[in-house]
């Protein structure tokens, strides 16, 4: 089974590939170029898979004068419906590929960028239409992009998003996580997000979608977007501004609920506001983003409500104010946070 560590680095190696290509083609003008650095400084695995294209690309040039490689060859492989049978090509080619960059000794990373490479030119041939692009942050990590439609992504803690575009649509999926999207809308081109058990049609908006361990929330901020079950065929739910939805695997919700936007989408501006919420569910979402989690070690205090407006990124200020709690006890270790009853 492929994992999802081996998935994101696929789609990383796929974009180092289109980035490749599109250098190749031609020099990028002033806005691509920006693009492609802010690319690279994303993450050092960015600058690692592109690289190791770009050698490989250089390789495979040298590799295309080989005559098993030749168009003469290949349709000849090909032979006729009627004659004996001939195995596929396609795996041919990368076994080969495989086999030769295991001569050459190059790390796994390049390896893979190779087969990517080559996965790409393919992938080019038969679909030079469709764009796809992956971005992901780490723990406590966001980041803001501008994808070629002038739409915005804005990603959370620990999210993975994965772009494909065509002529006929904008395909979103939600690996996990949470993103508020600013889509420009096109009347002729759909913006559609898969996330869990929901799927999220765009109609002039900006919204916000969370991926919990059970669920999918989807908030509209601005304009209206549609929700339908992404594996089932039910009615529609259309969401306006300050409407909320939450879609759980095999249960579908009746009609959305109001929210408030703001705190709905606090996360942007670094913070996390409460209202009488209990304290598990607080340090829930604070384990969001700190690297020294909160363990609630008296489950009497899991219920304690908590009110308040905390900065995800001020780990101190929210010890300060955990330990102002009538009788809360808080230690804090070089790994953690523990809260006990005083």
């Amino acid at each position: 089974m492929i994992t999802n560590d081996e998935k994101i680095r696929a789609a990383i190696a796929e974009q180092a590939g289109e980035w490749f290509v599109a250098d190749e083609e031609g020099p990028l003008d002033a806005r691509d170029s920006a693009a492609l650095a802010a690319w690279l400084r994303t993450s050092p695995v960015h600058v690692e898979e592109f690289l190791g294209v770009s050698v490989i690309a250089r390789d495979l040039k040298e590799a295309r004068t080989d005559p098993e490689y030749s168009l003469e060859a290949i349709l000849a492989r090909a032979g006729p419906k009627d004659g004996p049978a001939v195995r596929p090509l396609w795996p041919r080619v990368m076994s080969a590929v495989r086999e030769a960059l295991s001569r050459t000794r190059l790390p796994a990373a390049v390896a893979a960028a190779a087969c990517a490479a080559l996965s790409l030119g393919f992938f080019l041939m038969w679909n030079s239409s469709m764009t796809v692009q992956h971005f992901e942050t780490r723990h406590g990590e966001q980041l803001t992009r501008r994808l070629a439609d002038d739409s915005v992504l804005h990603l959370n803690t620990d999210s993975s998003v994965t772009i494909r575009y065509d002529r006929k649509e904008r395909r979103v999926v939600l690996n996990s996580g949470q993103v508020e999207f600013e889509v420009a809308h096109e009347s002729d081109r759909a913006f559609r997000v898969f996330a869990g058990s929901a799927e999220v049609v765009d109609l002039g908006t900006i919204f916000d979608v969370r991926m919990e361990h059970d669920s999918t929330v989807i908030t509209v901020v601005e304009g209206r977007a549609s929700v339908a079950p992404s594996h089932e065929s039910r009615p529609q739910i259309q969401l306006g501004a300050g409407q909320q939805l939450r879609v759980s695997e095999g249960v579908w919700p009746a009609a959305p609920s109001a929210v408030d936007t703001q705190r709905a989408t606090a996360w942007l501006r670094r913070e996390i506001v409460f209202d009488h919420e209990p304290l598990e569910r607080v340090a829930a979402e604070y384990n969001r983003y700190t690297s020294k989690p909160i363990e609630i070690a008296t489950p009497a205090l899991r219920s304690l409500q908590i009110s308040g407006d905390f900065a995800t990124d001020d780990t101190d200020a929210f010890v300060a104010f955990l330990r102002s709690l009538k009788g809360v006890r808080v230690e804090e270790t070089e790994t953690r946070i523990r809260v006990s009853r005083d």
